[in-house]
């Protein structure tokens, strides 16, 4: 499953994908201080999993921490509106370079 990073409290219908074969489903959390304010799904390198970022986002710096999991949908959560419509290489890209 697949989503842009966004505010927790925003809703994005999730966007079913395939990982490619090098990569594993992800979720991120972006955190502000003690709030969990942001969050993504989608792929990324097993390198990536566990791992501590910042990203700075609007004048903000969050604080993103990845868990990875290596089975089909193992990211979608218990709520999942999916569209049938491939994961756009985009936002992987957005991901991985931090906006």
């Amino acid at each position: 499953m697949g989503s842009p990073i966004m505010y927790r409290n925003k809703t994005f219908d999730l966007i079913l994908t395939e990982c490619p074969p090098a990569e594993l489903c992800m979720t991120g959390n972006g955190r502000y201080g003690n709030h969990s304010a942001l969050s993504t799904r989608g792929c990324m390198a097993s390198t990536g999993c566990g791992q501590i970022h910042p990203l700075p986002l609007k004048g903000t710096v969050y604080t993103m921490t990845y868990a990875c999991c290596g089975y089909n949908y193992c990211n979608a959560g218990r709520r999942v509106a999916v569209n049938s419509v491939p994961l756009v290489a985009a936002m992987t890209m957005l991901l991985l370079t931090g906006l």
